[in-house]
């Protein structure tokens, strides 16, 4: 199996995974001898990993290298970040009382029934790599979820898969790598048996495909299959086809906020009271829309106060994006829209060391929703609010902030306008114009313990924690959360 990639689950026992310092995995935990990627990861090799709960949709990926350990084997981490759950379709999970591991079955193309099982897939994971200049922090491997509807994946033939790219995948981590190196690595999930199938091959990228008449599908990767390793019943972990039952919400208000830019209040349908969460976790939300077989699965962030009866989500109309534009369009005051309670861990730390919120566009969501909780805070914490926005007619929520930075003497706010018009400069609605830089950030002196919290634009975000690292910010003290289409 040498000089080929491989995609693969690796489980364990209940707390197989520890973590003894920032920079380190320790995984107690043995490899079936069946798996491709078993001598590959004991001897020492550049790995990708996602980390992925189904239950929550919340995912993190990071790249590093194993190596062997007494109980199973480490992974020194070289870099790490979060995930939009956006395209996870989500699962209960259980263990099995046996795994009854069965022969694995290897092939230069797929079976009948192996193409059966692909062409029902909801979820496949990719794994991908590359090699650049010597100790690039870009090289290794990356691995990568991908999701859908059933059948999101075509099949060709038994030796070729066409597999879409979807808006919102604005990393490009294996894109990048694919037309750096085009081999790759695929493996489907029998989430009800535990099997698991490995395909191997090599991938091009097709800019200009057939099915950009789907406008959520901006690119598809091409796979030529060379190997295919079929292990059923490879886990004893399994996961229910559908996910656990729902809330009825009712959308009691739906409220302009900025161009293009709309609130809605969510109560619960049977009168009950809102499930609490905290400032920065966001609604996993579950849409009908017609012309889908599927519901179709979002998560907003919820943007007002934990003090509330009601969730609020604030919701940007997308360019191609059908869940911003159903509930901008077709959703209104009285419908009923399905949500699970609210979920994720960006959220603020209670160390009470000082805060830099930090926004761009509808990343102010999360953000608004913590400066609701500080500012109810008694403490004496430091809090700046940093926004940024076109103008004021993008601008979402701004008369909301004003009276909460006054409430509490020890909150302050910087408004940029990087195109601001001339009633704007009359309302005194924003504090600079240009774009929020690195430079603003640590001008305020905010201190070595300050926490910078970040939510926008994936180029707004890695600007500034590049320039805050440079000038000396830790990166644990730095925590984003990537939204979008």
């Amino acid at each position: 199996m040498q000089g080929r990639v491989w995609a693969t689950i690796i489980e364990g026992e209940d707390g197989f995974i520890g973590s003894p310092d920032a920079r380190t995995l320790t995984l107690a935990t043995k490899i079936d001898p069946q798996d491709p990627l078993h001598e590959a990861v004991l001897a020492g090799v550049d790995i990708g990993v996602v980390g992925i709960e189904l239950a929550t949709r919340r995912r993190n990926r990071f790249s590093g290298r194993t190596r062997p350990t007494k109980d199973g084997f480490a992974i020194d981490i070289r870099q790490t970040f979060g995930n939009c759950p956006k395209y996870i379709n989500e699962r209960e999970w259980w263990r099995a009382d046996t795994t009854m591991s069965q022969e694995a079955a290897t092939s230069a193309q797929l079976s009948a029934e192996q193409i059966k099982r692909i062409s029902a897939a909801d979820t496949l994971f990719i794994g991908s790599g590359r090699h650049g200049s010597q100790e690039a922090i870009s090289n290794g491997y990356d691995a990568s979820h991908r999701g859908g509807e059933p059948g999101f994946v075509r099949v060709v033939g038994p030796k070729r898969l066409r597999i879409p790219d979807y808006t919102g995948n604005n990393f490009f981590n294996t894109i990048g790598n694919l037309l750096e190196d085009p081999r790759v690595g695929l493996l489907f999930v029998d989430f009800a048996t535990g099997g698991l199938l490995h395909v191997t091959g090599r991938a091009t990228v097709d800019w200009d495909p057939e099915e950009a008449c789907d406008p959520s599908i901006l690119r598809v990767i091409d796979v030529e299959i060379e190997t295919v390793i079929d292990r059923p019943a490879a886990l004893s972990l399994r996961w229910s086809a559908e996910p656990a039952a729902m809330t009825k919400l009712t959308v009691t208000e739906k409220v302009v906020e900025a161009e293009g830019i709309i609130s809605f209040h969510l109560t619960p349908a049977n009168g009950k009271v809102v499930t609490p969460f905290r400032a920065g976790q966001h609604l996993p939300i579950a849409l009908d829309i017609p012309g889908h077989s599927a519901k179709l699965r979002r998560t907003y962030s919820l943007s007002g106060s934990a003090a509330n009866p009601y969730y609020r989500i604030t919701v940007k109309r997308e360019a191609g994006g059908v869940g911003s534009q159903f509930l901008h369009d077709e959703v209104q005051v009285g419908d009923v829209i399905e949500a699970k309670p609210p979920a994720g861990d960006f959220v603020l730390p209670d160390d009470g060391k000082p805060l830099v919120l930090v926004s761009a566009g509808v990343g102010l969501t999360p953000m608004l929703a913590m400066l609701h909780e500080v500012s109810t805070d008694e403490s004496d914490r430091p809090v700046w609010y940093f926004h940024g926005a076109r103008n004021g007619r993008a601008y979402a929520l701004g008369g909301e902030v004003d009276p909460l930075i006054a409430a509490n003497s020890n909150a302050a706010r910087q408004i940029f306008f990087s195109a601001p018009e001339s009633t704007d400069y009359l309302g005194k609605t924003f504090d600079a114009r240009g774009r929020i830089t690195a430079a603003d950030l640590l001008s305020l002196g905010a201190g070595p313990n300050a926490h910078y919290l970040l939510c926008g634009p994936l180029e707004f975000m890695t600007g500034l924690k590049t320039g805050l690292e440079a000038g000396g910010v830790a990166t644990d003290q730095i925590k984003f959360e990537t939204f979008g289409a």
